[in-house]
């Protein structure tokens, strides 16, 4: 069975949470993050956690792409998800 592709919307605490979870499933795969800030900060946000520490991914970014383990993952400012 194909994976349920999902886009996050808003990656905050429970954002990057639930993008930790998916992250690690088989069956779901992230294929956009959208956040009003930029992939530098949320590359940063991801990667290091005040309550849950360091994410034992490697992380990255690219102007227009957060990168987790090599893999790009599209990443929108877009107030209307719609669009996304």
């Amino acid at each position: 069975m194909a994976a349920v592709r999902v886009a996050i919307n808003g990656f905050g605490r429970i954002g990057r949470s639930a993008f930790k979870i998916a992250w690690e499933r088989n069956d779901i795969e992230v294929v956009a993050v959208n956040d009003l800030t930029d992939t530098k900060t949320l590359a940063y946000l991801l990667k290091h956690d005040s309550a849950y520490g360091t994410y034992h991914h490697d992380v990255g970014y690219d102007e227009q792409n957060l990168m987790v383990d090599n893999q790009p993952i599209k990443g929108a400012q877009d107030v209307a998800i719609i669009r996304v």
